[in-house]
């Protein structure tokens, strides 16, 4: 530790003595978790954020209304994007092993208010997520006491046929987030050991329901007298892919936890890849036997699942579907509601939001503020929009999350790494940072340097036949053929999506605009893949880049453009609501717009990421006023 500077001990209890005094006024997070996490502990964790929520919420009403018995297939798609877009969120997880998910992900790679942007869309998933989890937990937990609470809503209260509306205001679901986000407000804490429990107890009950499902099944379900196979097409099956990419953004919990596993290099990609592969599995078999017991037509979309059983006169096997859902929907919505409030905190502690969340209770340690307003908000729309609105207004924000993670990966790759700087009369030596925000916590591990080009230069293979690309300052061809790769997957996507409905081009013109934008699409790949990325041994990374992330834009683009307009329109509205937020009080408030310069002093030093992850942190600092550096302090 340097001279003159008080201890770490007498630092502590200073900070005990001023939380007795007043709440934190600026807290922050800590700089690091503990890592106590094993591969098995994130693989269930994925697992019970992925399986708990989208199995009883999802596979009823996309069946019903959707893609009909062929869901099986609009789950096996939707896994497939979710891979994609999880192997770009393995490699930021391993590469920067610190909380804050996809909004940390785009801070380092893109800048501010694309950060920003993509943290107010990942509070629409929460808020959404946990409505729609919350309307099923109501509708399994009615169920189990014959609809009992809907009727008497119904009869005392009244219904209505209003579009987006559900047929009545569900208190029970309300009540549900306002009595978790009690909990959470407390200081509950979900322990791993908990959170095995739960996904046990829903793994043993999807087996009883495989099982049993099986026994019941009758193919005449599928037949052409009950509406077939794939009774809306290509096209209800590609729409049913949009919605059940709800099912799979779980393992968003993994990355986001990556800070405390304990080997996040090795254990974050494995627990991923391990979890997606158990839910795709359980959605592909339940939604299979589901469709075979029951016609699809006649599913009960609140609480598919146990109606099923109900109706096959095994109301017993029903009764154990419906608890075992109401105990994996328990932990699916205490982890929403538990992970809200903390990406709230993070955009708070950058100056993007707020002040008022970034405010840490002193007792209970966690941000009631915005884990009370947050949760007010989600009971809110849990109590008066149906599920299905839900569940796509769910659907456009998860895809355009995963488009901008596999951007960054992109970027990230070409980005041009700095080496550490060195130090110089005014700079003795890197020193400890104080982190004064949650996108300071921007330092990988194992980063290391080597004598290849820079990233963003062309690869000096090719540089024969491609001198023309030479000329051009190091990135500048990097960030147009990415520019232009994104505008022709938004053609393709546009011309396979409306091609032959709204655009109604003929069928050569159909071919040949196809065929033009994805040669273009390939040439742009093509530009990207000749240009030197960024290697690095030490971590996972994902291969074939840029043709994996930009598979996974391309089909989250064609994904998002089968959502509905009215969709899109209240995305829209939800958007430029954000865009207020920030340009009103984000873009004066926050800390890259509020850094100064150190006193004479000051021994408070920030980073804020501008160029490349391997930044390092000097002092600024008169050398007379320079402390010694203990070098077991050094980052």
């Amino acid at each position: 530790m340097a001279r003159g500077l008080p201890s770490m001990a007498s630092l502590a209890r200073l900070c005990q003595k001023l939380n007795r005094l007043k709440p934190l006024e600026d807290s922050t997070m800590e700089t690091s978790l503990r890592r106590c996490l094993s591969t098995l502990d994130l693989t269930l964790l994925g697992v019970g954020g992925m399986v708990g929520s989208g199995l009883y919420v999802l596979t009823g009403a996309v069946a019903k209304d959707v893609a009909g018995p062929a869901v099986l297939l609009s789950f096996g798609v939707a896994a497939v994007a979710s891979l994609l877009a999880a192997l770009c969120y393995a490699e930021f997880g391993a590469r920067v092993p610190r909380t804050g998910s996809a909004y940390l992900f785009t801070y380092v790679s893109m800048g501010e208010l694309w950060a920003f942007l993509i943290g107010w869309n990942v509070l629409l998933e929460y808020i959404i997520g946990g409505a729609a989890v919350a309307r099923a937990w109501s509708g399994y937990l009615d169920s189990m006491f014959s609809h009992s609470v809907r009727n008497f809503t119904e009869t005392h209260v009244g219904s209505w046929q209003v579009p987006l509306l559900g047929h009545y205001p569900d208190f029970l679901a309300a009540g549900i987030i306002l009595l978790a986000s009690a909990f959470v407000s407390c200081g509950a804490r979900v322990s791993s050991w908990l959170n095995h429990t739960f996904s046990a107890i829903s793994l043993l009950v999807i087996l009883f329901i495989v099982i049993l499902g099986f026994i019941l099944a009758q193919p005449h379900n599928w037949s052409a007298e009950e509406g077939g196979f794939a009774p809306f097409g290509f096209s209800g099956v590609m729409a049913g892919t949009a919605s059940c990419l709800y099912a799979f953004v779980g393992f968003d919990v993994i990355a986001a936890s990556s800070e405390e596993a304990q080997n996040p290099r090795r254990s974050v990609p494995l627990a991923i890849a391990i979890s997606l592969a158990i839910a795709a599995g359980a959605y592909i078999l339940v939604s299979t036997v589901l469709t075979l017991m029951v016609p699809w037509h006649s599913l009960d979309p609140d609480s598919a699942l146990a109606d099923a059983f109900y109706r096959r006169g095994y109301r017993w096997a029903g009764f154990i579907v419906a608890a075992g859902s109401i105990c994996a929907m328990n932990t699916v919505l205490l982890s929403l509601l538990f992970s809200l409030p903390r990406i709230v905190y993070a955009m708070a502690a950058d100056g993007l939001f707020f002040q008022v969340f970034a405010r840490v209770h002193p007792r209970t340690q966690v941000p009631v503020a915005g884990t009370l307003a947050f949760g007010l908000l989600t009971a809110f729309l849990a109590l008066l929009l149906d599920l299905e609105s839900l569940l796509q207004f769910l659907a456009l924000g998860t895809l355009l999350t995963y488009t901008f993670v596999a951007t960054s990966i992109i970027v990230l790759r070409f980005q041009k790494s700095s080496p550490p700087s060195s130090p110089g009369p005014a700079s003795p030596g890197p020193l400890t940072k104080q982190h004064s925000s949650f996108s300071d916590h921007l330092q990988p591990e194992g980063t290391t340097h080597t004598s290849l080009p820079e990233p963003g230069e062309l690869q000096p293979a090719l540089r024969p036949y491609l001198g023309f690309l030479d000329g051009y300052s190091p990135g500048a061809v990097v960030t147009w053929a990415l520019g232009v790769m994104l505008a022709s997957a938004i053609t393709i996507g546009c011309v396979l999506v409306f091609g032959n409905s709204t655009l109604h081009l003929p069928h050569w013109g159909y071919i040949l605009l196809l065929l033009l934008t994805s040669v273009v699409f390939l040439l742009s790949l093509l530009v990207l893949g000749a240009h030197q990325q960024q290697y690095r041994e030490d971590l996972f990374q994902i291969p074939m880049v840029p043709l994996i992330p930009a598979l996974s834009i391309l089909l989250n683009i064609c994904l998002m453009l089968k959502l509905s307009y009215l969709t899109w329109v209240r995305f829209s509205i939800w958007l430029l609501m954000g865009l207020a937020v920030y340009f009103g009080y984000g873009i004066r408030h926050s800390k890259e717009n509020q850094r100064e310069l150190p006193g004479p002093n000051s021994t408070h030093y920030v980073v804020f990421p501008r160029g490349s992850l391997e930044e390092t942190v000097q002092a600024v600092q008169p050398p007379s006023q320079a402390p010694t550096q203990d070098p077991g302090h050094m980052e």
